[in-house]
Formats: C-alpha cells, sequence, structure tokens
C-alpha cells in the first residue's frame, strides 16, 4: 500500500516537472574574430599600420578607433565593429598589411537562447490565479525600472554614435565627432581639433572640408611653438610631413647611390632669355599685362584661332626664368634615354626580382620646400609642355605648396610620381653643389641644381678666355639600374639641348 503511494507521487511529481514552464535562459558564449583590413580606396593593396590605439586585453566598443594606416594616398583611421576585448594585435607598428589580411584578434560575447518552448502552459489553480497575477506585475514593474536604470546609466557614460537610429542631434548634449576619414586626416595634418567643429554642416552634423577651412580661417593660431623665455631647452615633436621626411629618408640608405657633377653653360640662353620674355604668349600674361594689339586686320574675320587653355591666375606670371627651359631639355633628353623614364616595379610572383617599366612621357617630380614641408609635386608628360606651360605649372605648385594649409592634392602628386626629381637649390644658397638623395618609388635619378655664376673660363676663346655664365649640377642616380657610363652619357645629351638652345627650333619645325 506504501509503495503503491510513493508510485503515484512519483509518477504526478514527474508529469509536473514535464508541464511545468520556466523562463528562457540566456546562454552566452565566447568566440573570436579576425579583424581583416578592408579595401580603402581604389588601387590601394596594402598599408603601413602607424599607430595603434588599443593594447592587448583592452575592452573596445563599436566605432571606438581601432588604428590609423598610412597608404600611398592617405592616412586613415580604422573603427571596431565589434564590441569585445583586443586578445592579440597581429600586425605591429611599422609594419606593412595587405588588403584582406588580418590586423588583430577581437574576442566577443555571442549570446544564445535556450529552455523550453513558452507555449506549454503549467496547470493551476484556479484561486491562484490572482496572485500569480499579482506577482507577475510586480516582477515586470521591477524589470522595467531596472531596464530604465540600466539604460539611463548607459546613456550617462557613453553617448550614441550618429549612426544609431535611435540618435537625435537635438537630444544628445555631447556630439561625437562625425566625419570621413579623408576629413580626419585632412584635420591631422593641419593640427585642427574636430570635436571644437562638431556638429559640421554636413548630412545629419557630419564635418565637411570646408568647416575645416572655416574654422583655420577664422582662427588666430601659430603652428610654431613659443621660444622658451628662461633659457630652458624644448622638446618640439614632428609633424606628419616631416616625420614622413623621416621615414623616407631611413629607406633611402636601402639604395645605393652613385654621384656625378658637372657645370653647364649657360651663356646662350641667358642671351636667348630676353627674346622668349617679349613673347609670352597672352594667356599666361596677368590681365594687366597683356599688350595692346596694335593690327588693324583681325586673325579671325574668317575663322576663330584656337582657344588657348585655361590658365589660373596662380600659374600667370611675366617672366621665365632659367628652370623652366632645363626642364624642358631634360624632358627632351628623357625621350633619347629610355632608361630615365623607367621606374621599378617589384613583380608579383617573384618580389625577389625587380622590374623596370617604361613610361611613354616624361614625368618630372620637382622638390618643393613648403611652410608645411617638403613635397615633390610632379609634372607629368612634361615633354609634351612648351617653356611657357612649364614656367605656368611650376609658378601654380609653388602657389599651392606654400598655402595654410597645403593646397597640393593627389592630382599633382600622383600615386607613382615622376622618374626623375629636380631640387632647385640654388634658388636659395650660394652653393655651387650637393649630394641629393634618392628615395624609394622616387626614380631613378634625382639632381641638384645650384646657383648661376659667372666665371671666367680659360678654355674659350684663342686662349685668353671668355667670361661665360656657369651652372653647377649634381646627380645621384639609383646604381642597382644605372650605371655611371649612362649617367654620364644621359648628361651630356642634356648639355647638348641646354648649350645649344637652337636645336630646339628644329624639333618644332
Amino acid at each position: 500500500m506504501l509503495a503503491r503511494c510513493l508510485h503515484k507521487l512519483a509518477g504526478r511529481r514527474f508529469l509536473l516537472s514535464c508541464l511545468h514552464t520556466s523562463r528562457r535562459v540566456q546562454n552566452s558564449h565566447k568566440i573570436v574574430e579576425n579583424f581583416k583590413l578592408a579595401d580603402i580606396g581604389e588601387g590601394i593593396t596594402e598599408c603601413e599600420i602607424i599607430r595603434w590605439n588599443v593594447k592587448p586585453q583592452a575592452a573596445i566598443q563599436a566605432f571606438d578607433p581601432l588604428c590609423e594606416v598610412q597608404s600611398d594616398k592617405a592616412s586613415v583611421e580604422i573603427t571596431s565593429p565589434f564590441d569585445g576585448v583586443v586578445t592579440e594585435l597581429l600586425v605591429q607598428e611599422g609594419q606593412v598589411a595587405k588588403v584582406g589580411s588580418d590586423l588583430c584578434l577581437i574576442e566577443v560575447v555571442k549570446e544564445t537562447a535556450s529552455g523550453s518552448s513558452p507555449s506549454i502552459a503549467e496547470p493551476v489553480n484556479v484561486s491562484s490565479i490572482s496572485d500569480s497575477n499579482t506577482l507577475a506585475t510586480a516582477d515586470s514593474n521591477t524589470n522595467e525600472q531596472n531596464a530604465k536604470s540600466s539604460t539611463t546609466s548607459t546613456n550617462a557614460t557613453r553617448s550614441k554614435h550618429p549612426m544609431d537610429p535611435t540618435f537625435t542631434p537635438d537630444a544628445e548634449s555631447n556630439l561625437p565627432v562625425f566625419a570621413t576619414p579623408s576629413v580626419r586626416h585632412f584635420a591631422r595634418q593641419r593640427g585642427v581639433d574636430l570635436s571644437q567643429l562638431a556638429p559640421g554642416s554636413g548630412r545629419d552634423g557630419r564635418i565637411e572640408k570646408r568647416d575645416i577651412d572655416k574654422y583655420m580661417a577664422s582662427a588666430i593660431t601659430t603652428e610654431r611653438p613659443v621660444p622658451s623665455q628662461d633659457g630652458q631647452d624644448v622638446v618640439v615633436e614632428l609633424g606628419k610631413t616631416r616625420y614622413g621626411m623621416w621615414k623616407a629618408m631611413e629607406k633611402s640608405l636601402q639604395i645605393p647611390h652613385f654621384g656625378y657633377s658637372t657645370t653647364l653653360d649657360l651663356t646662350t640662353l641667358h642671351d636667348l632669355l630676353p627674346v622668349l620674355n617679349a613673347n609670352i604668349p597672352p594667356h599666361f600674361l596677368p590681365p594687366l599685362a597683356v599688350p595692346t594689339p596694335t593690327l588693324t586686320v583681325s586673325p579671325s574675320s574668317v575663322y576663330p584661332p584656337f582657344s588657348p587653355p585655361e590658365v589660373p591666375s596662380s600659374g600667370q606670371y611675366t617672366r621665365l626664368t632659367y628652370l623652366p627651359f632645363l626642364l624642358k631639355t631634360l624632358a627632351k633628353s628623357m625621350l633619347d634615354w629610355p632608361l630615365f623614364r623607367a621606374s621599378i616595379t617589384p613583380t608579383t610572383d617573384s618580389p625577389s626580382k625587380p622590374t623596370l617599366t617604361i613610361r611613354s612621357h616624361s614625368d618630372i617630380s620637382v622638390a618643393l620646400s613648403t611652410p608645411n614641408g617638403l613635397y615633390t609635386p610632379t609634372i607629368q608628360s612634361a615633354d609634351t609642355y612648351s617653356m611657357y606651360a612649364i614656367s605656368s605649372q611650376l609658378k601654380h605648385l609653388s602657389h599651392l605648396g606654400r598655402q595654410t594649409p597645403c593646397g597640393l592634392t593627389p592630382k599633382e602628386m600622383p600615386k607613382r610620381g615622376g622618374t626623375l626629381t629636380v631640387s632647385n637649390v640654388g634658388a636659395i644658397g650660394a652653393g655651387d653643389f650637393a649630394a641629393p638623395v634618392l628615395v624609394p618609388g622616387g626614380g631613378v635619378a634625382i639632381v641638384a641644381l645650384g646657383r648661376a655664376k659667372w666665371v671666367w673660363d680659360v678654355e674659350r676663346g684663342d686662349g685668353t678666355g671668355e667670361r661665360r655664365l656657369k651652372l653647377g649640377v649634381s646627380w645621384s642616380a639609383d646604381h642597382r639600374v644605372v650605371e655611371g657610363a649612362e649617367l654620364a652619357a644621359f648628361v651630356e645629351c642634356w648639355r647638348g639641348y641646354v648649350e645649344n638652345p637652337a636645336r630646339l627650333i628644329a624639333d618644332s619645325v
């Protein structure tokens, strides 16, 4: 009898346990996400990690700055797509990462729901329904109060991101900075704190470049540190441009340089310049310097002549110098010597065995010292320009480079640059020669121009000598691909055009 009662009781308890419902339990588990370097721009295949904003085992939230990378075109700040803990940095600062490769590992907490089906109900007594409803209502109110307090505390410590659907700019007291990576890079180059500009004039408060320009135009600031008045030492941090020069000069040690120096006779060119200056095309002249036509017959009486290309005011000038002529003759010599129109291009199949890419035109870079640092804008296809057009390009590039902030864009500084670089150091100092330095990716040769000086050449004339205008030039070539004899022969080819400018007349006839 006792055994039968125990058996019935056990069966009833087993049935009730099967029919009993419980609250769904949230089970969480941790997984490791591989964060990869995404494609940040057209034509970009790799980036250098400039700075990590986090350390291993550091907690990070979505949209927090993760790292800053530098490509051939710009510096970009990458944010985290996850909430979690950074467990390992796979690429260290200063190393280069390929697009699609892993940058770091982030441990993320994932939640999954488990439990019995909510459709199964437990039989209860009618008398206990009211008590159950009362308890359920109390639990519901408690949960709502806890959720509200949790939400309030979260909002108090962290403001919503503008991409959040519940984000309302008017309701946020501390607006986050919302700007594209290119705008952030633009602001970093100019030392502007974007938090001072939020919200911007763009959509949803996005900060645009025009906001930065307006801010810099209205702010009375100076980029130079205030000199110490008490005689103590001052530590100055290198800016982005000068730090880039630091890294480029360190990489230049990978190139074996071959130097070559000589002088060029500019006397004939000096005598020719007054004629060239008197015949500058009108569209290169400022409006006030354009001569009044004196012809009684119009050249467009039958058909209008071709309209000259539009020249910006920053590219207009009234006087030619020696430099446009030297660049023009240099571009002409590069057509005769394809080696100096070449750039080193490592192959993808065998990176240790590079190849040379011979360009169809002469791309010449010009070293430009600006208030922001050293830049090397490129005159592409310089062989297709006239001396007047090259002079206009130089004037325009100098205008852009000396703006604060710098006005040079990827159009003036293309990714592949020039195959030959010209540094006109003679325009600043009185030196005759220099020792220019090549950097990887900067072409196969570089020349430094000294200051032109009048000297007495005893080898000229009938033995008594002549007064001649001489220019000292100093060359450095990449000795991995350029032989010393080839560089010397190329300079002699260039000399043939510089010292005999009448040769250019035959080429244009």
